[in-house]
Formats: structure tokens, C-alpha cells, sequence
């Protein structure tokens, strides 16, 4: 704890839950279902204070040039996502990089985010690095109404990024057929 108190250590931890503004925000998580989430009062930000994976470094990273192996699948198919993730600041340091999915048109509904896969990169000043993630039939699925474990065919939204904050994550699309 001290060395990284004192800088000798770059920190590289992302949280894993979301730290709300106020209580009024209770409960707040990053993976509620579309029609969860109220609007606070009309002045009121309503964003969470730290949302779900986020992370300080002593450095800077960039992640982007978000890729898919194939664009559409079929049910029982995996598919590969890559990321270039950059260290753009000028100490070496981790990056977690998180994978995301949304699938909006499925009945019951499915949260508007849904953590699935993520990788730890160590990067020195400057140095990029593609990572690769997995999307496999069973982080596609979930459980129907009566219980069955099924992956609906459909456009999924695949989101990579730092956090699960919308302003962290680039996406693609992604056909399930």
C-alpha cells in the first residue's frame, strides 16, 4: 500500500460494484433492466459517483479500433472481439479492459449491460497491444421464462471498454441468427 501511496506502484484495481452519488440512488448497479433506472430530480445528476469498473492509474490508457472476428453468428457459435489498447501516458501501468453486452429485443428483457469477459494488459509508455476476448453461446444466453437456458438469435450490442460507464465504452454490433 505504500509504494503505490508513493508512486513506486501504479495501481491497476477497477471496483466491482457502483458507488452512487447519494443515497437517493439506492439501489444503483450497472446492470438494471431498461425500465429500471429513474431520472432524479430535474437539477439532480443522476450518473453514480464511481460507476462499476472503474480504475486509477498513475498513467493514462486508450482503448479503441473495437473489432469483431464475424459480424453475425449462428446460436451455438463463439465469437472473437479485439481491442487495440494503448498506454498514452508516460509510466508503465495495467489496464483491465472490459467486455460488455446489450440485447434489447428478447423476452424477459435483459439489463442494458452485462459484464462478460475482460483482460489485464501491462503496457510501457507508449506500448499498444491487441487483446483478445471471447464470446462464447453460454455469456450470449440466459435463462427463458420457464427456466431453459437459450440464446436468442438477434442483434446484441458488444461494448469494450475501461468502465461501465457509457462514455468508456466503444461498440459493434453483433447478429445472432
Amino acid at each position: 500500500m505504500v509504494d503505490v501511496l508513493f508512486g513506486d506502484v501504479s495501481p491497476g484495481g477497477h471496483l466491482p460494484v457502483t458507488i452512487p452519488r447519494s443515497t437517493g440512488q439506492l439501489p444503483d448497479y450497472y446492470n438494471h433492466k431498461p425500465s429500471a433506472r429513474r431520472q432524479g430530480y430535474i437539477f439532480d445528476d443522476s450518473s453514480p459517483l464511481y460507476p462499476f469498473g472503474y480504475g486509477l492509474s498513475y498513467t493514462t490508457f486508450r482503448i479503441d479500433g473495437v473489432r469483431l472476428e464475424s459480424a453475425s453468428i449462428a446460436r451455438t457459435d463463439s465469437v472473437r472481439v479485439f481491442a487495440n489498447v494503448t498506454n498514452t501516458g508516460a509510466r508503465r501501468g495495467d489496464e483491465v479492459v472490459q467486455l460488455y453486452i446489450r440485447q434489447d429485443f428478447t423476452i424477459p428483457t435483459r439489463p442494458v449491460k452485462e459484464l462478460k469477459d475482460f483482460a489485464r494488459v501491462s503496457l510501457e509508455p507508449g506500448e499498444t497491444r491487441t487483446i483478445e476476448l471471447i464470446l462464447t453461446p453460454a455469456k450470449l444466453g440466459h435463462y427463458d421464462g420457464v427456466g431453459r437456458f437459450v440464446v436468442d438469435p438477434g442483434p446484441f450490442t458488444v461494448m469494450v471498454g475501461s468502465s461501465s460507464r457509457d462514455e468508456d465504452l466503444s461498440s459493434v454490433q453483433l447478429e445472432v441468427r
